[in-house]
């Protein structure tokens, strides 16, 4: 064989090699969207089962929650977007993106690693009431041993709450350090935007409670050095009493916002049951959910949708 034939030989295999990478990667990338859209499309289902009625596909691709009033959300509109578009006009799919972790931090976040930072306002407004009178119609108040709070008792916000707040009582008993990181409580309902944005607080839905404030708590008013000492001693148990009710902990962002706990039952959802390391493993990606008739349905919607 000639030198000349030779080289283009070797030219002609090593496209071959890399084209055939290529062409797992994207077969890979594939399989771990649909794996992850399945995740996601069912996590949502089991957070906010009393409001979502089904889902549709357009004749476009694009993926619908349809819910009982009717209105629809997409999932994934396919725009490339950066954080801060994120922020201002996520999708669902932008939303959970980011997995919460149910392990304790020690440490601040990496740079923009905030799970529940990002919020699809349409899913609030149908949840839990769109505007400020439709919201207050919403709120109940939640009787504690640390004060009396407002929350909304829509999708068992208020209900769980109360059994923070119970639960809260009892782990400062064993333990009296934590009710220096509880008492006073500095909020829950507050209809306000979020400072230097246009967006609303979670406080402006009732579905978030402030605990005692620390001059270290928030991402714009301290340094990273008090912040970490912060999140470092917070208690562990705290945490875990508001996780196990369907709370993500402000201090898990690497926006930190360490007294903060706002309901978003689909971040502890998707990272109790879809964890992404163990998920492939599994002989059924939704093994270990509880499902009845209904949300056999609706995986098997899911199913039809994405085959």
């Amino acid at each position: 064989m000639s030198r000349f034939k030779k080289i283009v030989c070797f030219f002609i295999l090593i496209m071959f090699l890399f084209n055939t990478k290529v062409i797992c990667s994207i077969k890979e990338y594939n399989e771990d969207y649909i794996l992850n859209t399945k995740v996601d499309l069912l996590t949502l289902k089991l957070a906010y089962n009393e409001y979502i009625k089904t889902l549709e596909k357009d004749n476009k691709g694009y993926i619908y929650l349809v819910f009982n009033n009717g209105k629809k959300i997409i999932y994934d509109d396919n725009k490339e977007k950066n954080y801060e578009e994120k922020l201002a006009n996520p999708d669902l799919q932008d939303m959970l993106e980011t997995p919460y972790k149910l392990n304790m931090i020690k440490e601040i976040e990496e740079k923009n690693i905030d799970p529940g930072r990002i919020r699809v306002y349409d899913l609030l407004n149908i949840v839990y009431g769109n505007g400020e009178k439709n919201i207050r119609s919403n709120l109940t108040m939640v009787k504690s041993y640390y004060g009396n709070f407002q929350f909304n008792k829509e999708n068992h916000g208020a209900e769980n709450l109360k059994k923070v707040m119970d639960n809260v009582k009892i782990i400062c008993k064993e333990n009296n350090r934590i009710v220096n990181y509880v008492c006073p409580i500095s909020g829950t309902f507050n209809y306000r935007v979020i400072s230097g944005t246009g967006r609303l607080s979670a406080h402006s839905y009732g579905i978030a409670i402030d605990l005692k404030r620390d001059n270290a708590d928030y991402w714009k008013w301290t340094n990273k050095e008090k912040a970490r000492a912060r999140i470092y001693n917070y208690p562990e148990e705290l945490v875990k009493v508001f996780e196990d009710n369907g709370f993500i902990w402000g201090g898990k962002w690497n926006h930190f916002d360490i007294l903060h706990f706002e309901y978003r039952p689909e971040f502890i959802i998707k990272s109790k049951y879809f964890n992404k390391d163990d998920i492939k493993n599994k002989e059924c990606w939704y093994y270990g959910i509880n499902v009845d008739d209904d949300i056999l349905n609706y995986i098997s919607k899911i199913e039809e949708i994405l085959k």
